[in-house]
């Protein structure tokens, strides 16, 4: 378990600080360059200047990186108000360089500073510019944004399991990125040096870096700059993210797990496998698992593996227990066969597991099965208790279920998907796990062999049958949509707007939609797990390939959101409607996963959904 997690941690973070170096070749770079490099060659004799400028980006993207994106800490400040900072803080320094005569006696006014001629002599002066050279570098941090995606991964999936971990990623990213940006400044200053018109503090080379950030601090005041990012992205300029993935991938390789020897308290072993493998801990592209994301299954299901490699890991650090009093693996543990499964109940992968498991308890617990849910939530609202037990007694489910909020038992396991099912023996050896859906007669047959083998052992007569369990049609998957995220996080099928940025705006939903991505309607807030309708008639519309069409959303206070449900221009027909749609309409209350649209076959369709009243919460689109 060290081991693997050893390697494994540190393949990510050699990705991160690889990431932070090829940021400098996409467009997301496009604001930085122009202050760390004019920043570099304002004055171009001072070789501190660029250290200055780039530790103080550095520090700033590290700080407002966590806390904006990483805690809740300001979740009340308006994301405008940061833009609007930065866009000043930027603009003065412009101002100084376009008019230097005019700031040099504005400075005039604070005690110690020189006379304006001496002053233009000399040029900056580093004791009397250190602040400024702060502000400069700590001006785009709380507004920084990056299109890589081992960025979002280190936000979306290492800092919520492991705050340590995360930070050490950050820093390798940033690092990467520091040094990159340090070698521009150089260059730029090598060949300034070279020019002595450039060094002139009078001359047309810095009114022109001083109208270069003028100009910068309006795109970002107004958001445009964002919107360049986003157009260059779409058009296909360079595909870092590809880069970064392949990197990755032959960083990581072929992984399997190692056996381990712990006692049954030993909750630092790993016992899991899969003849599927290991999916590289960067954003997948769409549909397919991640750490941060559900798991969709096609139709070809990996078969089961068969496998003998230690002692079973007990659940650590749970946050609460449905429909039992807390208890640990160790107490079942030579009395029974245990199935844990990693569950999440918005994800539709899961609830479509759920038939089986109740299947199998209503079976087989009577004969010394005992079926353990380890819910380990995607979403904030699924770390609330009252949540998952309403959704246990929604889907009837009567088993344990354990709350891993921190992702503690997730991690031991060292698990990367929902669901994953883990059998133990009745000697406490995990020897048979599945990821996703299917196989369902395969992990029963499984469970059977276990309960016999523990008859025999316990000295108990008779013998358990096996039953048959049957493939409901709607569990097989035939989506080619991907799974759609809406919070800033991981919206990068954002195709009206802005990805993976957090901020409040109206839009306006074009005539035509590219397939597989999200737009919206109306005022909306784009927070980190959800977008937030904020006006009367806010629509989100997709055009998606797909049998279901699922929605996880919720009512930011609880009272119902009626939205009106389109299919092509049209109210959505009862013969397409998911269970959640009636008359054409669907309410929103609690948190959870929504059915929006059922048919037998994949079909290619546009879904306008419109709300009604502001207040809905839009997590994800999930297909099958």
């Amino acid at each position: 378990m060290y081991l693997t997690f050893i390697y494994t941690s540190m393949t990510l973070l050699i990705v991160s600080f690889i990431a932070g170096v090829l940021t400098v070749l996409a467009p997301c770079i496009l604001p930085l360059l122009p202050v760390i490099l004019g920043g570099a060659v304002a004055e171009a004799g001072n070789k501190r200047r660029p250290f200055i400028i780039i530790a103080s980006l550095s520090i700033s993207v590290f700080a407002f990186t966590l806390l904006l994106k990483g805690s809740t800490a300001l979740i009340n400040v308006s994301p405008s108000f940061w833009t609007y900072v930065s866009a000043i803080i930027l603009a003065a320094f412009g101002l100084t360089l376009l008019f230097p005569i005019t700031w040099a006696k504005l400075m005039l006014k604070v005690p110690g500073h020189k006379k304006p001629d001496a002053w233009l002599a000399k040029g900056y002066m580093s004791k009397e510019t250190f602040w400024t050279d702060v502000l400069i570098g700590a001006a785009l941090g709380p507004v920084f944004t990056t299109c890589s995606p081992t960025f979002f991964v280190i936000l979306a999936t290492v800092l919520p399991q492991s705050l340590a971990m995360g930070m050490i990623d950050l820093a390798a990213y940033i690092l990467g990125l520091a040094l990159v940006l340090l070698l521009v400044s150089w260059i730029g200053q090598k060949l300034v040096n070279r020019l002595e018109w450039a060094t002139n503090p009078m001359g047309w080379f810095k009114r022109c870096l001083g109208a270069l950030f003028i100009i910068l601090a309006v795109l970002i005041a107004f958001g445009l700059d964002k919107k360049i990012e986003t157009g260059i992205l779409n058009s296909g300029f360079f595909d870092v993210t590809a880069l970064e993935q392949s990197i990755h991938q032959s960083l990581q390789g072929p992984t399997t797990l190692p056996q381990s020897n712990a006692s049954p308290a030993d909750s630092s072993a790993v016992a899991s496998s899969s003849s599927a493998g290991k999916i590289p801990a960067v954003a997948q592209k769409s549909g397919s698992a991640n750490p941060s994301g559900k798991t969709p299954v096609v139709t070809s299901v990996p078969p089961p593996q068969e496998h003998n490699e230690g002692k079973f890991i007990e659940i650590v650090k749970p946050a609460g227990f449905v429909n039992s009093q807390p208890f640990k693996l160790a107490d079942i543990v030579g009395k029974k066969v245990i199935l844990i499964d990693f569950v999440d109940y918005s994800c539709i992968n899961c609830e479509r597991t759920f038939p089986y498991l109740n299947d199998w308890y209503s079976k087989y617990k009577d004969q010394g099965l005992e079926i353990v849910a380890i819910h380990t939530p995607e979403f904030a609202f699924e770390q609330d208790i009252a949540n998952v037990t309403k959704a246990a007694q929604q889907f009837g489910l009567k088993f344990p279920i354990v709350l891993d909020n921190s992702y503690a038992t997730w991690n031991a396991y060292g698990n990367e998907y929902w669901p994953h099912k883990y059998l133990i023996d009745i000697h406490g050896n995990v020897v048979y796990d599945h990821i996703g859906e299917g196989a369902y007669d395969e992990t029963e047959a499984e469970i059977v062999k276990l309960l016999n083998d523990r008859k025999q052992f316990l000295g108990e007569p008779g013998v358990v049958t096996e039953g048959s369990s049957t493939m409901p049609a709607d569990s097989i998957i035939q989506a080619e949509s991907p799974e759609t995220y809406f919070g800033y996080m991981r919206n990068t099928g954002f195709g009206n707007g802005t990805p993976n940025e957090t901020y409040a705006d109206t839009f306006t939903v074009p005539d035509q939609l590219t397939p597989n991505m999200f737009y919206l309607g109306g005022k909306w807030s784009i927070q980190q797990q959800y977008a937030e309708s904020q006006s009367a008639g806010a629509q989100i519309s997709y055009t998606f390939t797909a049998a279901k069409a699922y929605l996880v959303a919720e009512s930011a206070d609880g009272s119902p959101i009626s939205a009106q449900v389109l299919i092509d221009g049209k109210p959505i027909p009862a013969n397409q409607s998911g269970a959640d749609v009636k008359d054409g309409a669907l309410t929103i209350s609690g948190s959870r996963l929504y059915s929006l649209y059922s048919t037998d076959t994949a079909q290619r369709h546009r879904i306008d959904i419109i709300f009604a009243k502001p207040g809905a919460h839009a997590y994800t689109f999930t297909f099958g």
